[in-house]
């Protein structure tokens, strides 16, 4: 399928799944934890600067927006979790919300993969792990990208790769997919991937 990144709108914000899109247009959501970059590598992915509007204050955002590319595919962009100083009342909300985006999706068929990001200076977060967990058991598609890569020197960037692959995923057949939104490391193969999970 051949996408016009460059035809990219946010054509929706849902705050509950009552609002969620019911077409069959192919999904992609990218999943992790509050301030891992989420906005930064969507703005990446599709050359622009401020489409997806990076937060000064880590897990501000606590609905699901729905970014249109093309009019042929959703990148959809879940709530940060992990995020300490947010209210009980609003970590339920957006753990609900999410929840309900893989449960009571009425395009649930749509989605294609997730793109599970994590810091990769920090590694997996416990919570990172069971959203991993729950996507294997529940046979959703996923890659993990380790986000900030810029922050390390290219030979510090594989020796921590390597060592978080044999930590984490050795033996699952998982690779991390490193990625940077500061150098572009990572754009054309991550893009790969997206366009392979939607063509199946």
């Amino acid at each position: 399928m051949k996408i016009n990144t460059n035809n990219a709108t946010l054509a929706l914000t849902a705050g509950s799944q009552k609002q969620f899109p019911r077409d069959a247009r192919p999904q992609v959501a990218l999943s992790g934890r509050s301030n891992v970059g989420k906005s930064s590598l969507i703005n990446t992915l599709l050359g622009r600067k401020s489409l997806a509007r990076v937060s000064s204050s880590p897990g501000k955002t606590i609905t699901i927006n729905y970014y249109s590319i093309d009019g042929k595919l959703y990148l959809v962009d879940l709530p940060g979790y992990g995020y300490a100083k947010r209210s009980q009342d609003s970590k339920r909300s957006w753990s609900q919300l999410t929840e309900d985006f893989f449960v009571k999706n009425p395009s649930h068929d749509a989605l294609k993969l997730v793109i599970q990001l994590m810091d990769v200076r920090t590694g997996p977060t416990d919570d990172d792990i069971l959203m991993i967990n729950m996507m294997i058991d529940n046979g959703i598609p996923f890659v993990v990208v380790a986000t900030k890569t810029d922050k390390l020197s290219k030979t510090a960037l594989t020796a921590r790769i390597a060592e978080l692959e044999e930590e984490f995923f050795l033996g699952t057949g998982i690779k991390i997919l490193p990625f940077s939104s500061v150098t572009r490391a990572g754009k054309d193969e991550l893009w790969s991937a997206v366009s392979e999970a939607i063509s199946k």
